[in-house]
């Protein structure tokens, strides 16, 4: 029998802690991924996972990432889901010479010759959602969020698409990572009466203000929509069927995508965990980082980052999601934005999709329109710059 070479590989997701949930079901898509690939036997290689859960503590990312580098030999590390994990890490990724495979959704204005971005930036959610929600529901959105990078990030681009509109953000609101207290927030909801709520919560946050936030508007049928750009089904899943209802969120990819590539991907997963299993968006996220890495690593026939790279950005991938593409300067996925509403099961009905993938702008660079009367999709057509780009 032939002996397969095995290359370690780190997985660093945060499956206790703050935001355990979204860690779980990630590090649940990376290890069903490599489960696959060590099952083909027409692959030379074996992928060894080396597992490390910071618990959402700052000061263990950039430890366990050098760990897994050093001692272990990993030279890539599928992980972190907060954008201050991601900056943590990076600097000991760049000084090792390894590569980050991030796949959530962030705030923009980061490109890492050391990180291949796959979750999706600015111009392929909060443009797309605020195409939608600006001229359907109102110009008045209360935002609020985690006190971190992405809250603030994604609240200052909200405001300038906002203000561009000719609306006003009547509060900003930002909480601890990880905070339940949500009291005041439904509070002053109450008070300012926005047109919607763009929340950029995140794990448990994110679930306790949906939970104070169904109380709140059951007598009231007219109550504003929660939107998101990082609404998923994980922090849905621990609700009361009428608490997951009826919020919006934009993504590249829901449980119910109806393409051939989801459909052959999910009944993969049901065959090998049971049809009731779920397929979120974190763990359809990082399965398709380490599907990414394995065929990268048969065209190279090395694991070594810089042959990894010069294939990523050379060639598509058939994902779940569809083709993706990296872009070969950014680092970035061309990544084909969607629009769904939550229903009482936790899952998302899509009631919109982009034509076509849409190319990471993660510096905003090129401006967006809203769609005008018989432009159909032109939120996609670029016009003259209207977002403050400067930080």
């Amino acid at each position: 029998m032939r002996t397969r070479e095995a290359h370690p590989i780190s997985i660093l997701y945060s499956t206790t802690g703050p935001y355990a949930a979204l860690g779980r079901e990630a590090l649940a898509g990376a290890l069903a991924a490599i489960a696959e690939v060590n099952a083909d036997g027409a692959l030379p290689f074996r992928l060894e996972p080396r597992i490390d859960d910071p618990a959402g503590r700052a000061e263990f990312y950039p430890l366990r990432t050098e760990a897994a580098i050093r001692n272990h030999g990993c030279r890539h590390v599928i992980g972190t889901i907060t954008s201050w994990s991601r900056k943590d890490v990076l600097p000991a990724i760049e000084r090792n010479g390894a590569l980050l495979w991030y796949a959530f959704p962030y705030e923009g204005y980061e490109a890492s010759d050391s990180a291949i971005y796959l979750g999706a930036c600015p111009n392929q959610h909060l443009l797309p959602l605020f195409d939608h929600v600006l001229p359907r529901f109102g110009n008045r959105p209360f935002i609020v969020g985690s006190n971190y990078i992405w809250g603030w990030e994604n609240s200052r681009i909200a405001r300038e698409l906002t203000e561009a509109s000719g609306g006003q953000v009547l509060s900003e609101r930002f909480v601890p990572l990880g905070a339940v207290e949500v009291d005041h927030l439904i509070t002053e909801i109450e008070q300012k009466r926005p047109d919607f709520i763009l929340s950029n919560l995140v794990g448990a946050s994110a679930t306790a203000f949906f939970a104070a936030y169904d109380l709140w508007r059951r007598n009231r049928p007219a109550a504003p929509p929660i939107v998101g750009c990082n609404l998923s089904e994980t922090e849905l899943d621990s609700l009361t069927p009428e608490a997951r209802a009826g919020h919006i969120a934009a993504a590249p990819y829901f449980n119910r995508l109806d393409i051939p590539e989801n459909r052959e991907f999910k009944a993969r997963m049901a065959a090998r965990y049971g049809a009731e299993r779920r397929i979120t968006t974190s763990f359809c996220a990082t399965y398709m980082s380490v599907t990414i890495l394995a065929q990268a690593m048969k065209d190279a026939a090395t694991d070594a980052p810089d042959a990894i790279l010069r294939v990523v950005t050379s060639r598509s991938f058939d994902t779940p999601m569809g083709p993706v593409a990296i872009h070969p300067r950014t680092h970035h996925a061309a990544l084909r934005p969607h629009l769904a509403v939550s229903d009482t099961s936790g899952d998302f009905d899509i009631f919109h999709s982009a034509a076509e993938p849409v190319e990471a702008d993660p510096y905003l660079v090129h401006a967006f329109h809203r769609p005008k009367q018989g432009d159909g999709d032109s939120h996609l057509q670029r016009q003259g710059s209207h977002l403050k780009v400067v930080k």
